[in-house]
């Protein structure tokens, strides 16, 4: 299991947004508080969060961006590129990290072992917390009027009061 962090996206009546606690932890020791695991980019168009180790999500992100331009902003087609670089890649199959990638249209996990995963109910979750914060955000999407960045928020929060390697410093990203 990746420890460390979540990230939850939600995408709800035509918009999403994708979050994540800010806290790093080193073994047993939490590092930092105000981490940003969550990013804007190609042009603002696309959202990507990642779980796992820092150096390696960055890698990751850099590896994703180059993807996005050369098939110019087309999310799916980019997202399953870089999992079967990074699949097949002697260096890059030893990451440890997942990403979970939004635009407009669609929302998808990306992981090392070639899966990309587009979930039937728009919600991703993933890291230390994943569960927690799946489990809160389809609650509160099911039995509340809050939208995506609302639930977003306080699904995380939630989760932060459960899961040891989540903390209440969230940053947030919509669409």
């Amino acid at each position: 299991m990746l420890r460390g962090t979540t990230i939850l996206s939600v995408r709800k009546n035509g918009t999403v947004a994708v979050g994540g606690d800010g806290q790093v932890t080193l073994e047993n020791t939490i590092m930092k508080h105000t981490a940003v695991k969550v990013r804007r980019m190609h042009n603002n168009t696309v959202i990507a969060g990642f779980s796992g180790s820092a150096a390696d999500a960055l890698n990751l992100f850099e590896k994703f961006e180059q993807k996005l331009e050369e098939y110019k902003g087309n999310l799916p087609r980019a997202a399953t590129e870089l999992a079967r670089f990074w699949r097949t890649d002697r260096y890059l199959r030893q990451l440890n990290a997942l990403l979970a990638v939004v635009d407009g249209e669609d929302s998808l996990l990306v992981s090392g072992s070639g899966d990309v995963i587009e979930p039937d109910d728009g919600i991703i979750a993933i890291g230390s917390g994943g569960p927690y914060a799946l489990a809160a955000a389809r609650a509160l999407v099911k039995f509340s009027g809050l939208g995506a960045e609302e639930i977003v928020k306080n699904a995380l929060l939630v989760t932060s009061s459960i899961c040891i390697y989540t903390n209440d410093r969230i940053t947030v990203e919509k669409l």
